[in-house]
């Protein structure tokens, strides 16, 4: 009996359980969080649905990256099933999101464009940071590119709600930060669907490969 699995899921746990990787998530994990707490409070003040809908992506990244820590080092199953849960995740924040946009829409709120820029240029620094330091690891298991996408559309959601500030400027009228919101809620559920995917087609692979190979 040849066991011939075992060599790529034992080189995604030992990818996953490197110290580079968990040093990573936990600078992640801290920048998130700090971002949040930054940006709800400027999204309330800035009366903006694309700040808010951006800190509720740092708080659900927080919590994605707290969770990828504590699968660490487990079995592929585990950590294919912490990455479902992550998709699942930001597939439902995408959809919050998608209902609060509506509301604005509907009571026409006039966004604050100057706090709008501060804040958006603010977390467009940090997140591309973030997103710079984990693009090494995109090419892990489901649990390791969930981190690198959750961290891509943080990056191209604050570039977005710059060009919303400048909309809101420019026009006079709340429109481009609901048209910016909903391109992020837009990128939420896509992002909360690619990483249920793999999640999902790593869970039944995984069966496989414990099987072993067959006699020879």
């Amino acid at each position: 009996m040849i066991d011939r699995c075992q060599d790529h899921c034992c080189a995604d746990a030992n990818a996953s359980a490197s110290p580079a990787w968990r040093r990573a998530l936990w600078i992640a994990l801290a920048v998130n969080a700090a971002m949040f707490a930054i940006e709800i409070g400027a999204g309330v003040a800035a009366g903006s649905s694309s700040l808010q809908a951006d800190s509720l992506d740092f708080l659900g990244d927080a919590a994605n990256y707290a969770i990828s820590l504590g699968v660490t080092g487990m079995a592929l199953s585990w950590r294919a099933r912490a990455a479902l849960l992550k998709g699942i995740t930001l597939f439902a924040l995408g959809t919050w999101v998608a209902a609060m946009t509506i509301l604005h829409a509907t009571y026409g709120t006039l966004p604050k464009a100057e706090l709008m820029g501060a804040v958006g240029l603010l977390a467009l620094v940090t997140n591309g940071a973030v997103a710079l330091m984990l693009y090494r690891f995109r090419g892990g298991d489901a649990n390791m590119r969930s981190v690198w996408i959750c961290s891509r559309n943080d990056a191209i959601g604050n570039a977005a709600v710059l060009l919303a500030a400048l909309g809101v400027f420019g026009s006079g009228t709340g429109w481009p930060d609901v048209i910016v919101a909903s391109i992020m809620a837009a990128l939420s559920l896509s992002g909360g669907v690619q990483i249920m995917r793999h999640a999902i087609a790593e869970l039944h692979a995984e069966p496989q490969s414990q099987t072993g190979g067959t006699a020879l």
